[in-house]
This record gives structure tokens, sequence and C-alpha cells, in this order.
């Protein structure tokens, strides 16, 4: 069962109440009886696994850079442009 923050309409006390998702009826605040109302938080994101990182995104365009700068690599070293 989730735990809901209220707030009362009448003085400024705060509590939490466990409820199912399906109860309907009223919550009082126990300071002093009158009705209170459920307030609403943010929630906060946590971003988890690859693709959400500026790393991941860029792992693949640098790779196949360096692929091409390899492939430049074994063209240069070859034996015709050393004789020349």
């Amino acid at each position: 069962m989730p735990i809901y923050e209220y707030e009362c309409t009448r003085c400024p006390s705060r509590f939490e109440v466990k409820r199912g998702f399906d109860e309907d009826s009223p919550v009082s605040c126990p300071s002093c009886g009158c009705r209170a109302r459920r307030l609403f938080s943010p929630v906060p994101v946590i971003f988890k696994g690859s693709g959400f990182y500026a790393t991941d995104s860029r792992g693949t365009q640098s790779h196949s850079s360096e692929e091409s700068h390899s492939e430049e690599k074994k063209v240069d070293n070859s034996p015709e442009k050393k004789s020349s």
C-alpha cells in the first residue's frame, strides 16, 4: 500500500497516511479532526542503462572515425609510398 502526504485545511499540520489505491474515503487531520487534502510532490527521475549519457551516444561515432584513421595509417605505411 502506498503512503500519501496530506495537509490539513484548517491547521498547518502535515502528515502521512498509508492507504490503498481504491480507497476514496475522506481523510481527517489527527490534530484537529478537520478535513485534509492530499499533496502531490514531483517524482525524481533516475536515468539507468545505456543511451542516457553523452559518452553512450558518441561511442559509435568516435569508433567509426577511429576505424577510418586506422585504415589511413595502413595505407600510409605501405612499402610503395616509402620507396618514392
